[in-house]
């Protein structure tokens, strides 16, 4: 499921207020949504912008993409869209676990292998079985003619 905060419409016709919300990417405009995230009336003079901050960044942190308008938005608050992700910690491992690791991958690829190994001899012998049953249809069609002759 993807995450974006977008404004979702409320309001009268022809007075629009806009709520900041996050929600699925395949939800409607105006649907279901996961969290209101503040709010936007372009009609008040000068614009009303009400904006939860941390809750946009949790949103952000975890990868919900803003549609233009929002990101306009909070660009205009000096909120960063971009949150860059933390390095990965390196895990270190005793010899051992590194051992069993690779022995395990080792059985795995044996496993593989001998699994393939069967299956060639399987479609070997089926082949054998239908050479034979060729063989022997053609030697009773001779067979059939020698007799007819």
């Amino acid at each position: 499921m993807s995450v974006v905060i977008r404004l979702m419409r409320a309001g009268a016709k022809k007075r629009p207020f806009y709520r900041m919300v996050a929600a699925d990417s395949r939800r409607q405009r105006d649907g279901r949504f996961l969290e209101i995230l503040g709010h936007y009336n372009p009609l008040a003079q000068p614009y009303e912008l009400v904006v939860h901050k941390d809750r946009v960044e949790v949103w952000l942190a975890k990868g919900a993409q803003p549609s233009e308008q929002v990101a306009s938005l909070l660009r205009s608050l000096n909120i960063s869209l971009y949150h860059p992700t933390p390095p990965k910690k390196k895990v270190e491992r005793s010899p051992e676990v590194v051992a069993a690791k690779k022995a395990a991958r080792k059985a795995v690829a044996a496993r593989a292998k001998a699994a393939s190994a069967s299956k060639a001899g399987q479609a070997a012998r089926h082949a054998e079985k239908v050479a034979e049953k060729k063989a022997a249809k053609s030697k009773a069609a001779k067979d059939k003619a020698a007799k007819a002759d």
